[in-house]
């Protein structure tokens, strides 16, 4: 959208002063609207000086309305350049239920891709044992994913699971179908409970380079252990997401007293 056209749809937009509401709350709220039903990823706003124009408010009231759309995730500001509207961010569901990422993405209406960099049989390190609940040397099987969706690489994931329990994992084809729906299917292993463990961490060199990110720019890091209904571990796996794409839901029940 270009600058004129944007800054038509703004011209009569001016904070009402005699509603009840603070002005940056009319500001948020039109930019928002604007946002949500105008505008596309990667257009740009209206510089602060010109929005302060626009809306007849402080840049005080400008700054304070674009710190909550950047808090909501619905812009990005760069430095130097200036504001842009964000790319929508993809939901994981993080506690609650026991899909992955494949499955959230498809329930969402996504068709995610992975692009195998590693599947093979490896010997299990003294981590890798205590997680799995194996004894150091025992086989174990080691995957890892770049996950995709919409071309846009959101995540890299390294799975582990016990040979003994799931060999035909090993030449099963991962670029296209769930690693959870195979566990099921083909070794009729089902997970029943999880344990996730959430973290905020930055970018190595390597990550931000097959992510296509800047090195040090902010990941959301999950570590998970899967059980099976006889308590026994099925897979650790590590996983780092894009913050600027991703976000997780939790859902929460309040406990009966």
């Amino acid at each position: 959208m270009t600058d004129a056209v944007l800054v038509e749809l703004l011209e009569d937009c001016k904070v009402d002063s005699s509603r009840p509401v603070p002005f940056h709350t009319q500001v948020y709220e039109v930019l928002e609207n604007l946002i949500m039903q105008s505008l596309r990823p990667g257009d740009q706003l209206p510089s602060e000086p010109k929005l302060c124009e626009l809306f007849g408010v402080s840049r005080t009231v400008i700054r304070h309305a674009l710190e909550q759309l950047d808090r909501d995730g619905l812009i990005v500001r760069i430095m130097g350049k200036g504001t842009f509207v964000a790319e929508p961010k993809i939901s994981e569901g993080l506690a609650g239920r026991l899909t992955g990422f494949f499955e959230d993405m498809v329930e969402q209406g996504y068709t995610p891709v992975s692009k195998v960099l590693r599947q093979e049989r490896v010997e299990a390190d003294a981590r890798i044992a205590r997680l799995l609940d194996l004894k150091v040397g025992e086989a174990v099987i080691v995957i890892r994913r770049l996950r995709f969706v919409s071309d846009i690489p959101l995540q890299l994931v390294t799975t582990y699971l016990p040979y003994a329990l799931c060999s035909p994992v090993l030449d099963a084809n991962f670029r296209g179908q769930s690693l959870y729906a195979f566990l099921r299917s083909a070794c009729d292993l089902h997970i029943a409970r999880g344990k996730r463990m959430i973290e905020a961490v930055l970018a190595t060199q390597e990550e931000a380079s097959l992510l296509e990110i800047d090195p040090g720019a902010p990941l959301i890091l999950l570590d998970s252990v899967s059980y099976l209904e006889d308590g026994r571990p099925l897979e650790y796996y590590r996983a780092v997401h894009r913050s600027d794409r991703a976000r997780f839901e939790v859902n929460l029940l309040r406990m009966q007293m």
